[in-house]
């Protein structure tokens, strides 16, 4: 489960981040190409934009739930 106190600094504030987890499968990017981009030095994914919509919201939803090492959070805010 991601640990928001471990979520990379690239993230933007909001309810979705991405933490020190990530293997930097893809998946995110695939499913929510709106809302998460690759750091390319790290070699991760962050949130560069939270949900502003209902689409979006689902689909960080969907990459979250299918993130292989669960390094996707949401804490509710």
């Amino acid at each position: 489960m991601a640990d928001a106190a471990n979520k990379y600094p690239e993230n933007v504030e909001g309810k979705f981040y991405v933490d020190d987890q990530c293997i930097d499968c893809d998946l995110c990017r695939e499913t929510a190409p709106a809302n998460f981009r690759r750091n390319d030095d790290g070699g991760h994914s962050y949130v560069y934009k939270q949900p502003e919509s209902p689409e979006e919201e689902a689909l960080c939803k969907e990459a979250m739930e299918g993130c292989p090492v669960e390094a996707i959070g949401s804490d509710g805010a």
